[in-house]
């Protein structure tokens, strides 16, 4: 009776998804977190066992084979298989549960949203690792294979097989030192159009504030744009430049620095911040207490 082929080890089985979807050594290397020669000696284990190259080089990066392809589905179910069998509890209990989730969340929610819900974790659920990842085209993959647990915010390009829930409603606001020079009386649309204005790229808001500034052919003078929020409080602060934030950040930013906040006097499109899951766990204990959580703690609450 012929010997049955022993079942590649899980590490070798998330190797050979990793580089399935990055196509490149190096990005797969940094996703596992392991060197590349590393990941070379495990490519060369994965190889031998399943009796395949797996991988070729092309000048467009590692090309699968028709084996790989063939491959990649029940390597799939077999990993899914063993993360259920690792997560799973018959009920979730959140003081003794022992379990990683993971967020996808936008630049902001680092300041509103994860100091809130990381204070609620410590108290009522010690044991639970919390991880935050952005939200980028990589997010609707993660959810649906389960590497990531939720992602929170505007995501509005989510496709089918997703749910979804309102936590709460975002218009824009404005924010300024509090000893502004020229706002003293507030910030209207002649001041909004003469002032300095400090741009942040980051956030899946920001298109529909430039669209909604752009049919109004309404341009604002431009004296700095920053990757992320990070440090933009105390430059508000110091200086005489005015941002347009989303109500929530810029509430926040305003009660940590002690700025002012305005009413955006320029009529734009607001927008909801939502939680979205995969329909995959829409049953599965945790993800249902994480989503109580998320509900509790910002339902309606800005």
């Amino acid at each position: 009776m012929p010997n049955t082929p022993a079942l590649p080890e899980p590490k070798l089985l998330q190797l050979f998804d990793v580089l399935y979807n990055t196509r490149s050594v190096t990005r797969a290397a940094e996703q596992l977190g392991q060197s590349q020669p590393t990941i070379s000696i495990w490519l060369g284990r994965l190889r031998e066992q399943l009796h395949d190259p797996l991988f070729v080089r092309t000048p467009t990066g590692m090309a699968p084979t028709p084996q790989a392809d063939a491959l990649i589905g029940p390597c799939r179910e077999v990993l899914e298989s063993l993360r259920r069998l690792t997560a799973w509890e018959i009920d979730f209990v959140p003081g003794t549960a022992q379990r990683r989730f993971r967020l996808c969340v936008s630049d902001a929610s680092h300041i509103t949203l994860l100091p809130r819900v990381l204070e609620h974790l410590r108290k009522h659920a010690p044991g639970i690792r919390l991880e935050a990842a952005r939200i980028d085209g990589n997010t609707e993959r993660a959810l649906e294979s389960g590497e990531a647990d939720l992602a929170v915010g505007f995501v509005p390009w989510l496709g089918g097989g997703m749910y979804q829930q309102v936590l709460f409603p975002q218009d824009w606001v404005c924010l300024s030192s509090s000893t502004h020079p020229r706002l003293e009386q507030g910030l209207d649309l002649a001041s909004y159009c003469a002032e300095g204005h400090v741009q942040v790229s980051a956030g899946t808001g920001q298109k529909l504030l430039e669209a909604g500034l752009a049919r109004q052919a309404i341009e604002r003078r431009m004296v700095l744009e920053l990757p992320g929020f990070l440090g933009l409080g105390a430059i508000i602060g110091t200086t005489d430049l005015i941002a347009t934030l989303p109500r929530h950040i810029g509430e926040t930013l305003a009660a940590m620095h002690h700025l002012t906040v305005h009413d955006c006097p320029v009529a734009l499109e607001g927008f909801s911040v939502k939680q979205h899951w995969h329909s995959r766990y829409h049953l599965d204990s945790g993800n249902r207490w994480l989503r109580g959580v998320m509900l509790a703690l910002f339902k309606s609450a800005h």
